[in-house]
């Protein structure tokens, strides 16, 4: 992985921290509203952590493709990705 684990781990376990918050919402009952905003904000960490990996991935992997003159193969794994997170 071409992006920084520390970056890529500190964002997940803030995720995974918001997201054992939600699930004790749940068991508590809280207001669904309350619920679904604290599900965004874990969603946006999650985008977040994505966006650096990809971001890496292009700079290093997809560069790197492109400088051996071999970018089809980077370019089509990049929009599977891309389809999958816009669906």
């Amino acid at each position: 992985m071409q992006a920084d684990p520390k970056v890529i781990n500190r964002l997940l376990k803030t995720a995974m921290g918001q997201l054992q918050g939600v699930q004790k919402m749940v068991e508590e009952d809280r207001y669904c509203i309350d619920i679904s905003n604290q599900l965004l904000a874990v969603t946006a960490i999650l985008q977040k952590a994505n966006k650096e990996i990809i971001r890496a991935h292009m700079r290093g992997c997809v560069r790197e493709a492109f400088e051996s003159g071999d970018p089809e193969a980077k370019i089509d794994e990049l929009l599977k990705v891309f389809d999958k997170m816009t669906k």
